[in-house]
């Protein structure tokens, strides 16, 4: 733990010393002007509430916080956040969230109250890469189980992503360019270098009851080479160091919504569609003799596709002159195609392509409703709830990954879930209020499934609550784990049709403290403990040596246990955040033959965010760090000479990192016109050593794990009407 602390110091040093500076300057500004509005939070509540009187504790990131981080999708947002890891995925081009250890199969991602539709079925393993962040109000997680509000796979928490649906004025336009490097590649053409960002965005008031306002945004990613060479690069003797470390993406996205509201009632229908392209570069290329002595090199290269469309209509209303009712509707498709082609390298064109195929396709009904407030009392409120869906999924058997070689045995599935919720929010007095919940879910492919939770929150001052919070959830499998069937010469990995589902629970104590001083400052003193514990969870077990056969099972256990705290200041136009967290695993991992050490292994994490705005000008400066403990794990070692050999288990580890962006923004024109600036990733870091699971990401090496790229440089051009 002392190392740990020690390679925090310096870096830490630097950004306290830039703080304080945030910090003296903040002294000279009036705040009186500066009143904040009480931010609104919506996961896991009734109705909308505020998030000092919602009994879950609820994070938020609003747009404000997100502009100035000048990120370009979600993902590089909740980079940010304690206690999440963005890890991105070689194999399918997904950057997934990892809370508190446990891997985007047990988070729930929802885009405003609903899961978002995502190759292995609906709300887990989404790609937040694929969710850029210029239309987002505010991103809200709830870390812990959260399976009576949310249902199967929030596990591990919630993320909950709300878009801008509102217009105050008449009419309101947006627009923004931002060009980044990668690393140290830039340029403007097309096939070059860099990241290219354009959005635009308007919405119209047509009355007090009506608006409409729709989106588009491009994100252009060009790739980064790292120890590659690029697309066009080849030598005769094929060193395999033709393309990407970062494969090149390709992103539009667009959102159009309608909105009414009158009186009791307010409904919106929002379309939203996606789609990206991937291109796959083969490091490998080959010799075509093309007759008379003349040759070229060849690569078979791929495009990978994925569209994806989400429609949803949402309805808040009364029934009768009592009743809140909250409902969603919604149908979601997203599919994934891959396209094979020849290219010729020296000459730069494609000799021939093949036929567009589809590998994966999901197709979902979903639908969710809420109805509240049946005694209209303030002392005590129920929720009864209904929630459905019906997922439609495909997987190709073109990469052989789901029968025997040469067999056409694609796999078609419908999987329908249907469970009600019930709960009762009791305010017994001024200072004590208390929430249990319960659910009841059925399904057409596994055993009824029940979920409990007791939430409490205590107002132990004027000043300070106390919330204690005990939540289960369960964790379906996914597409892989059931229906996985590849047998061949050199491999037998079968999935497991009779898995059952994971089973987890959470504890966690939240304690908040909010005071002001005589000359206006605001602090938040926080701090939390929370123990996660997830049974029967699911992993590929070897059941024969020789020959080599794997199967999935439900054989391991999982625990966390996390303690942190943090320190929100303000005044005027200067606002501090840091934060702390040490978080504790313990995995029991099983082969079939034996069983890893069940011991707790710690790791630290630490934060701090600054921003603060100069009076006279409106220049903004804004500063972001996050620091990484190293992580030990249990991980198995095989004894590659003798088949029959059980191998041991292994204390593995993942590297440390600290990562910081700085950004400066200056307003022109009362606002209409801002330019800003920045680095991100300045202290350069790209991959990390991991010896915790090997062939990990971007094509990084057996014991390194690529997280991000390096150092980047980037300009932002933003223009309101």
């Amino acid at each position: 733990m002392s190392k740990i602390f020690a390679s925090m110091k310096k870096k830490v040093l630097s950004i306290l010393s830039l703080s304080t500076v945030f910090w003296m300057n903040a002294q000279e500004k009036d705040s009186l002007n500066q009143k904040k509005i009480e931010e609104i939070v919506i996961t896991g509540q009734y109705m909308q509430q505020s998030i000092n009187k919602s009994i879950y504790k609820v994070e938020v990131i609003d747009a404000q916080q997100i502009k100035n981080m000048a990120v370009t999708n979600v993902a590089e947002v909740l980079n940010q956040n304690l206690n999440i890891l963005i890890e991105p995925n070689r194999g399918s081009g997904d950057s997934n969230a990892n809370i508190m250890g446990l891997s985007g199969e047990y988070t729930k991602i929802l885009i405003d109250n609903i899961p978002v539709v995502s190759d292995q079925g609906m709300g887990n393993l989404v790609d937040l890469t694929k969710i850029n962040v210029n239309n987002i109000e505010r991103i809200e997680v709830v870390k812990g189980s959260m399976g009576v509000e949310y249902g199967n796979n929030a596990v591990a928490g919630v993320i909950n992503i709300i878009t801008k649906k509102n217009y105050g004025k008449k009419f309101t336009a947006q627009a923004s360019l931002q060009e980044e490097t990668v690393n140290k590649d830039y340029d403007w053409f097309k096939k070059g270098n860099g990241r290219h960002i354009q959005f635009l965005n308007v919405g119209y008031k047509i009355n007090d009851r009506w608006s409409v306002s729709a989106d588009i945004n491009h994100n252009d990613f060009q790739g980064y080479k790292g120890k590659y060479g690029g697309y066009k690069y080849f030598t005769e003797n094929n060193d395999g160091n033709r393309g990407y470390e970062w494969m090149p993406k390709d992103q539009l996205t667009t959102n159009g919504v309608i909105r009414y509201n009158k009186n009791n009632t307010s409904f919106f229908y929002k379309v939203n569609f996606l789609t990206e392209k991937i291109n796959s570069y083969n490091p490998i290329v080959e010799e075509l003799y093309l007759g008379a002595g003349n040759r070229t090199y060849t690569s078979n290269d791929t495009d990978y596709t994925t569209k994806r469309w989400i429609h949803q209509f949402n309805i808040q209303t009364k029934l009768g002159s009592r009743i809140n009712y909250s409902g969603d509707f919604s149908y979601q498709t997203q599919e994934r195609d891959f396209q094979d082609y020849k290219y010729d390298v020296p000459n730069r064109q494609e000799l021939s392509r093949g036929q567009n195929q589809t590998f994966y396709k999901s197709e979902v009904m979903y639908s969710r409703g809420m109805f509240s407030n049946f005694l209209d009392s303030e002392k005590i409120n129920f929720q009864l709830g209904y929630e459905l869906d019906r997922t439609k999924g495909f997987a190709s058997n073109i990469d052989g990954n789901f029968g025997t070689t040469g067999e056409n045995t694609d796999i078609n599935r419908i999987i329908f879930n249907y469970a009600n919720f019930l709960s009762a929010e009791w305010n017994v007095n001024s200072w004590f209020s208390l929430r249990p919940g319960v659910r009841l879910a059925l399904s057409n492919k596994f055993d009824s499934q029940y979920n409990y939770s007791v939430t409490a929150r205590f107002k132990t001052t004027e000043k300070s609550d106390l919330r204690f919070i005990f939540g289960s959830a369960n964790r379906f499998p996914v597409y892989d784990e059931l229906y996985t069937m590849r047998v061949d010469f050199n491999h037998d990995i079968r999935g497991n049709e009779n898995l059952k589902p994971e089973t987890g629970y959470s504890a966690g104590i939240f304690w908040d403290y909010n005071t002001k001083s005589s000359n206006d400052w605001k602090f938040n003193f926080s701090a939390s403990g929370m123990y996660l514990d997830v049974k029967d969870r699911i992993v590929d077990v070897v059941i024969s040596n020789s020959p080599l056969k794997l199967t999935y099972l439900n054989v391991d256990n999982y625990k966390s246990i996390l303690f942190g705290g943090g320190i929100n200041i303000r005044k005027g136009d200067f606002t501090f955040n840091t934060g702390v967290s040490v978080v504790g695993i313990s995995q029991i991992l099983n082969t079939g033959n034996i069983t890893s050490p069940d011991d707790f292994n710690f790791y630290t994490e630490a934060n701090v965010a600054a921003n603060y705005t100069l009076p006279s000008t409106k220049t903004l400066f804004a500063l972001y760090y996050k620091y990484s403990g190293t992580q030990k794990r249990y991980t198995h070692q095989a004894n590659a000479s003798d088949p029959q050999d059980p191998g041991q288990y292994v204390l593995g580890e993942l590297g440390d990192f600290s990562m910081m962006n700085f950004t400066v923004s200056q307003p022109f024109f009362k606002n209409h016109f801002e330019i800003s600036a920045g680095v991100k990733n300045i202290f350069d870091v790209s991959s990390v050593r991991n010896t915790i699971q090997s062939g990990d990401s971007h094509n990084a090496a057996s014991d390194q794990q690529n997280l991000f790229y390096g150092r980047s440089y980037f300009a932002r051009l933003n223009y309101n009407f």
